[in-house]
């Protein structure tokens, strides 16, 4: 095997580890929520400190690897990975589970980038779709299998098995990347602008907080209060980015139609989705008695929906364009929601198939095309600054739309559990709709 396919395998077990790791823990958190007897929103931290992780590392990693070698940097972070992963497996309270996930995230989000940059080197021009082809399979095959895979490891172990199940896969990673990738030197890079990143970081970290506040303990002046010093870091961060010379993220790159609108539908569709999965994971277990294999099942189909959608993307993008793509995305994902409106029992299969199967295909064109044309305008440096922000979105977006489902769950009322179900996913359905007004507005191109 040539070096540039050695670095391409390392990179691609990385993702396929990160992908798996997302979404097999998912399928876990109602076991987790009984096992720990905590709530909705307690548990979803489970992910979101995973996604702080990535957030906290992503921006920084290449400055890291420049500084330790890839090598190091890529071995040692998957040893990391590895060693978090186990304690996730024996942790035996909801803050240290939490806790642990945070230092996975950290780990796995210093690969991802190292490992992009590395193998985009080595496959340049003309080559670079051979892997960004490789890299789409594993983005749609990852996500596809591990809920199935991960309802299957919980129904015949528990759920610690999901985190343990990641140790084969992160050690032979640690173990290529010390073998395969040659002992590089260390590379002088520009300082990263740290003090911005954590002003990021707190901001976000305290938004979801004003949500777990107001869920978890019902307190609305802590939660406004944690709401308004998020917004008065971001606020500053803000200022102090226009008078830094590179900042960490560049949100004046926001004025760009193509790079808003992308932005708004990563939160319409991929994040309202997230959080809608989340709650109809406990919804079909806890209400229709589906077990977490069946459960996971479905992923199947949303995968499935989703596969054709992005197999026709790139063709249907350049025939009738982007405003109508996320038009037509945007509307079947919104039906496909509003059909779990109309589920009340175990026997409503076929409205379960479907509907996972049009969040599937609307979510695969909406996230597609945000994809295909967020970046489109960008070149030099406003390129990379914009791949950073992009990339740091897309974790956030899933983030913020579980604590915005939840809450919404948490503030409905019904007669029964599952009546608040339906309710909150016939919510969002429109709120998902209602980004179409953004979409709408633009000129068509």
């Amino acid at each position: 095997m040539s070096y540039r396919y050695k670095i391409a395998t390392i990179f691609l077990l990385g993702f396929f580890i990160d992908c798996i790791n997302i979404f097999m823990s998912a399928i876990a958190l109602p076991d987790i929520a009984q096992v720990f007897s905590t709530s909705q929103s307690m548990v979803a931290w489970v992910a979101n400190s995973y996604i702080l992780g990535l957030v906290l590392i992503m921006p920084i990693s290449l400055w890291l690897a420049g500084r330790f070698g890839n090598q190091k940097l890529l071995c040692f972070s998957m040893l990391l990975f590895s060693i978090s992963a186990l304690l996730c497996g024996l942790s035996y309270s909801i803050y240290s589970l939490i806790f642990w996930r945070f230092i996975q995230g950290i780990s796995g989000g210093l690969l991802i980038p190292v490992g992009q940059a590395l193998v985009f080197a080595l496959f340049p021009n003309k080559e670079r779709h051979r892997i960004s082809t490789m890299i789409m399979t594993v983005a749609l095959i990852a996500p596809a299998f591990s809920p199935a895979l991960g309802g299957m490891i919980i129904d015949s172990l528990s759920w610690r098995w999901v985190f343990y199940a990641n140790l084969p896969f992160s050690l032979l990673a640690a173990a290529l990347a010390w073998l395969w990738i040659n002992n590089s030197e260390r590379q002088r890079r520009e300082k990263p602008d740290v003090f911005g990143l954590l002003l990021v970081t707190v901001s976000l970290l305290l938004l979801l907080l004003s949500f777990s506040l107001y869920n978890d303990y019902h307190n609305l002046s802590l939660a406004i209060g944690s709401l308004f010093f998020s917004a008065i870091i971001f606020a500053f961060y803000i200022k102090y980015a226009q008078k830094c010379a590179a900042p960490i993220l560049n949100f004046q790159l926001l004025r760009n139609s193509n790079l808003r609108n992308a932005f708004i539908v990563y939160y319409a569709v991929p994040g309202v989705f997230t959080g809608v999965n989340l709650l109809n994971i406990f919804n079909l277990q806890t209400n229709l008695h589906f077990n977490a294999g069946q459960t996971g099942m479905f992923m199947l189909l949303y995968a499935a929906g989703a596969l054709v959608s992005m197999v026709s993307g790139g063709y249907l993008y350049h025939h009738i364009g982007k405003k109508r793509l996320f038009f037509i995305g945007i509307l079947l994902h919104s039906i496909g929601i509003a059909l779990l409106f109309t589920v009340s029992s175990r026997t409503d299969l076929i409205q379960l198939v479907i509907a996972y199967l049009l969040m599937g295909a609307g979510g695969g064109i909406a996230a597609n095309t945000a994809q295909i044309s967020s970046l489109l305008d960008f070149s030099g440096k406003d390129l990379l600054q914009g791949s950073v922000l992009w990339n740091i979105n897309r974790q956030v977006a899933f983030s913020v739309g579980t604590v915005v489902l939840i809450s919404i769950f948490s503030l409905v009322s019904a007669q029964s559990d599952l009546l608040r179900y339906q309710y909150t996913f016939f919510i969002a359905a429109i709120l998902s709709l209602l980004s179409l007004i953004f979409i709408l507005r633009e000129k068509s191109a």
